[in-house]
C-alpha cells in the first residue's frame, strides 16, 4: 500500500513547463502532473497511428476504385461487341430465310449499311478468333516450355568438378565430364529442377543410385550417386520436389551429386541452366 502511494504521488507530481515569448512580455508557467504528460504523449501516438491507418485505407480504396473503373469499362466494351454480334447474327438469319437471291437483296436493310459491313465483320471475327487461339496456344506452349526447362540448383552445395575436360579424380587420366559435381552434406535433399516424369530410378553401376527425369521439349536431367532415391519410374514430379538424398554411391570419392542436363540427345553445360542463361 505504501509503494502504491509513492507511485501515485510521483504520478501526480507537477512538472512546470515555461513558455517564453519572443517579445518582452512576461513568461508563462504551466504546471502539469507527470501522468498528464504521459497521457498526452500516449494520445498523440494513438492519434498519429489512427491517421496513418486512415491514409492507408484511403489509398487502398482509391486503388480498388481505379481497378473497378477499368474492369467496368472493359465489361461495357465487351457487352457492346456482343450486342453488335447478336444483331449481325439476327440479320444474317433473317436474310438466309429467303429462298431466292432477289428476295435477299430486296430485304437488305440499308439503314445500317454505313456502320456495319457484314462480310468484313465476319472476316474480322474469324481473324480475331484465330488470333486469340494462336495467342492462347503460344502462351500455353511458352508456359509448358518454361516448366520443362531445368532451372536453378538441384541441391545445396558447391561445385567441385565443372562441366568439360578434366583429369579424372580416380584414374588420373584426361576425361570429359558430362555434368557437374556438387559437393553437399550426406542426406541433403536432391530436388527436380523442372516438371517431368521419372524414366529411371535405381542402381546404375558407376552412377550409383540414379534418377533420370524426362521433361518434354527434348529435355532430360540426371541425378547420380544418391544415398537413396524416393521416386519410382512413371511418377510425375514438379520442379522443386524431392527425388533423392545426397550420398556417395557408385564410383564416387565423397558425398556429392553428379548432375547432368541433356536436350535432343546432346549433353549440355548445366551451369547455363543453374544461372538462368538457357
Amino acid at each position: 500500500m505504501q509503494k502504491f502511494r509513492v507511485v501515485l504521488k510521483k504520478a501526480f507530481t507537477p512538472v512546470t513547463i515555461m513558455l517564453i515569448p519572443h517579445s518582452n512580455s512576461r513568461s508563462f508557467n504551466l504546471k502539469i502532473p507527470s501522468v498528464g504528460i504521459f497521457i498526452s504523449v500516449l494520445l498523440w501516438f494513438i492519434g498519429t497511428g489512427y491517421v496513418l491507418s486512415v491514409a492507408v485505407d484511403a489509398l487502398e480504396y482509391k486503388r480498388m476504385k481505379e481497378n473497378l473503373s477499368y474492369y467496368s469499362s472493359q465489361f461495357i466494351e465487351l457487352k457492346s461487341t456482343i450486342t453488335s454480334l447478336k444483331k449481325a447474327e439476327s440479320e444474317l438469319s433473317r436474310l438466309f430465310s429467303f429462298k431466292t437471291k432477289e428476295q435477299v437483296l430486296k430485304n437488305i436493310d440499308d439503314s445500317d449499311s454505313g456502320s456495319l459491313d457484314m462480310h468484313n465483320l465476319k472476316e474480322q471475327i474469324k481473324v480475331s478468333m484465330e488470333s486469340v487461339g494462336e495467342i492462347k496456344d503460344f502462351l500455353s506452349q511458352q508456359k509448358d516450355l518454361y516448366m520443362a526447362t531445368p532451372v536453378g540448383w538441384p541441391v545445396e552445395g558447391h561445385i567441385t568438378s565443372p562441366y568439360g575436360d578434366r583429369v579424372h579424380p580416380r584414374s588420373g587420366e584426361p576425361d570429359f565430364h558430362s555434368g557437374i559435381d556438387i559437393a553437399s552434406e550426406p542426406g541433403n535433399s536432391v530436388r527436380a529442377t523442372a516438371d517431368g516424369i521419372v524414366s529411371f530410378s535405381g542402381w546404375s553401376g558407376g552412377g550409383g543410385n540414379l534418377v533420370v527425369l524426362e521433361h518434354g521439349f527434348g529435355y532430360s536431367t540426371y541425378y547420380a550417386h544418391n544415398k537413396m532415391v524416393v521416386v519410382r519410374v512413371g511418377q510425375k514430379v514438379k520442379r522443386g520436389e524431392l527425388v533423392g538424398y545426397v550420398g556417395s554411391t557408385g564410383n564416387s570419392t565423397g558425398p556429392h551429386l553428379h548432375y547432368e542436363v541433356w536436350r535432343e540427345g546432346k549433353v549440355l553445360n548445366p551451369m547455363k541452366y543453374i544461372q538462368g542463361r538457357s
